[in-house]
């Protein structure tokens, strides 16, 4: 009994311990931020990194989540015979919930897995205490542009994705339940699903920042070499995860406070 009350109290230190590091690292982000303080072109590299380089894993991914939503919405309505319901429903769950979400679920694992990756590996050979040696504050020099660049580019990925979704889930629309995909788009458009698009918006920003704090702070805190950083990205992935899921709760609650939608 006395173990399992230990076990419980250590694990409880070390959610409390990652916090407070993940707190502390997103303020000092958000100072440099405010006072612009970054390197310009490792910030354009970056930007390239994430966001270019991402595209076309996030638009494959975002066509699959439209055809996924309008298979399951199109069993409901095929049997109600209510196909006029079908953009509105696929699009309603792809703008502001499952699309945001299943983006950002690939972004972490592409991109914010990488990072901690690519920071791990400075830390361990070094490269992190030369640059400090120099002068140079890692925060400013690794950490602010790689924040930036995520948040920004999850943010602009988020849309991208959204219009490919849509492209996913009328065509699939037209082929297996035979709803044309000019009246899919039109039923889409005629929704009015804005506040929803711009919900799925600000969840890809979120997500961006959450990501990028998450993953700098694992780089950046890697210790017992190769072994390390591989136990570094697994963390990060997992707690990236579970920050998107939570920021996502939040979001929503706050949004629908808000703006009542």
């Amino acid at each position: 009994m006395t173990g399992a009350f230990t076990a419980l109290g250590a694990m409880v230190l070390g959610v409390l311990e990652l916090l407070g590091g993940l707190a502390i690292l997103a303020a000092r982000i958000g100072r440099a931020v405010l006072a612009f303080q970054l390197d310009r072109r490792e910030t354009v590299r970056a930007f390239y990194n994430v966001g270019v380089k991402s595209w076309a894993i996030v638009a494959l991914t975002a066509m699959f989540t439209g055809a996924i939503m309008v298979i399951q919405a199109g069993q409901f309505v095929s049997k109600a015979q209510a196909t006029s319901f079908v953009g509105w429903a696929a699009g309603f769950a792809v703008l502001a919930e499952i699309g945001p979400v299943l983006i950002g679920l690939m972004f972490s694992g592409r991109v914010g897995a990488n990072n901690t990756a690519e920071l791990g590996t400075m830390v361990v050979t070094e490269q992190v205490d030369a640059l400090r040696a120099l002068a140079i504050d890692p925060l400013v020099y690794l950490v602010v542009p790689r924040f930036l660049a995520m948040v920004c580019m999850l943010f602009l990925l988020t849309a991208l994705g959204d219009v490919f979704a849509l492209l996913g889930g009328g065509i699939t629309s037209h082929i297996l339940i035979d709803v044309p995909f000019r009246v899919f788009i039109a039923q889409v458009v005629e929704a009015r699903l804005l506040d929803e698009y711009l919900l799925g918006l600000a969840k890809g920003s979120v997500f961006g920042a959450s990501i990028a704090v998450v993953s700098c702070y694992y780089g950046l805190g890697v210790s017992g070499g190769a072994v390390g950083v591989g136990r570094a990205v697994n963390n990060a992935v997992v707690v990236a995860a579970i920050g998107i899921f939570f920021t996502d709760l939040m979001v929503g609650l706050a949004w629908s406070q808000l703006w009542g939608s």
